[in-house]
């Protein structure tokens, strides 16, 4: 395919065929002007009389016929063998008796080479999407986090200590524990993450009721258009909170469009989904906490680091706030 810096473009091409057809040169002439071979001289001269200026165009260079195109029903037993055992080239090479390097180019042709690409659930080529401008869409969602007893709990302490500690936690606080299970409460957070920036924000509370995650999603409304950001639409699972008559009078007052994932598909509201488990893993779990307290007053300073200055790879390695224009202070 040409480029604008190619000897022979259309234009070009056109022009030293017009030198041959037209005004009479020979191929080798035309050809040494143009710098090229009196054979490509003389085929472009041939496309113009039978075709015009039309005939300059650029062609695909792919064969008519492939007469050693893997056969169809083979590539549907190699996609199949992918899909349905994950196979790697190899391994279906040894299957369909042909070569890795053929069972590869097939993977690719079919856009299903790496894993990363197909959905683990349905076995289908992943279909991705992002909102165009922030405030588009935001998704909304609740994960839970067991109390960390005093004293620390179990993922550092072993299972012995940290039912120690948790049931002295339980008796200090009620006043009353089981024998085998220590009850001490559980947090609830209330996240939003915006679809175009990833940029998060959350609360932490008691329940998931209705009302209290109302008063999130009118906090967060205020949180984000103080960052420049106009909510448009929010999506959500379809909890009991999110079903509510309330959430949806929430939305209306609030002058935002809401919608809900497919059931059993958290898929469809990945990108919080995934924000759950970097939240896990770069908070509630990322080091040895003494007390739920210390570890909720750990939270607001990773969340300024994750929407700050943790390089997000879903857009280009550079952290979510620097998706939102005119934020001041954003690189602080």
């Amino acid at each position: 395919m040409s480029h604008v810096n190619a000897t022979l473009t259309p234009r070009t091409r056109l022009r030293l065929a017009r030198l041959v057809v037209e005004q009479g040169w020979t191929c080798a002439a035309a050809a040494k002007m143009f710098m090229v071979s009196a054979r490509t001289a003389g085929k472009w001269a041939e496309r113009y009389r039978c075709e015009g200026p039309a005939g300059m165009a650029d062609r695909s260079s792919r064969p008519h016929h492939s007469p050693a195109k893997t056969p169809p029903q083979t590539v549907r037993r190699i996609v199949g063998l992918r899909w349905r055992l994950r196979l790697g080239p190899v391994q279906i090479a040894g299957r369909v008796g042909m070569p890795a390097s053929t069972v590869h180019a097939v993977l690719v042709r079919c856009r299903i080479n790496r894993l990363a690409r197909i959905d683990r659930v349905t076995a289908e080529p992943l279909r991705r999407y992002e909102h165009h401008h922030p405030g588009s869409l935001i998704h909304v969602d609740v994960t839970k986090f067991a109390n960390i007893p005093d004293g620390g709990g179990w993922r550092y302490l072993g299972r012995h200590q940290g039912k120690r500690n948790a049931q002295h936690t339980a008796r200090t606080r009620t006043g009353y524990t089981d024998k085998y299970h220590a009850n001490i409460g559980t947090a609830y957070l209330h996240t939003a993450i915006d679809d175009h920036s990833r940029v998060a924000y959350i609360e932490i509370h008691t329940d998931e009721k209705a009302a209290t995650a109302i008063g999130v999603l009118h906090r967060a409304i205020t949180w984000y258009a103080d960052r420049g950001v106009t909510v448009e639409r929010v999506l959500s699972d379809n909890g009991a909170a999110y079903r509510s008559r309330a959430w949806l009078a929430a939305c209306q007052e609030l002058g935002i469009k809401p919608k809900k994932t497919r059931p059993y598909r958290p898929q469809t509201n990945g990108k919080i989904e995934r924000f759950h488990r970097t939240l896990a893993d770069g908070w509630a779990y990322a080091r040895f906490y003494t007390s739920e307290n210390q570890r909720r007053a750990a939270l607001p300073g990773w969340l300024h680091f994750y929407n700050h200055h943790r390089p997000h790879s879903a857009i280009g390695g550079q952290p979510p706030i620097t998706r939102l224009t005119n934020v001041p202070g954003h690189h602080n």
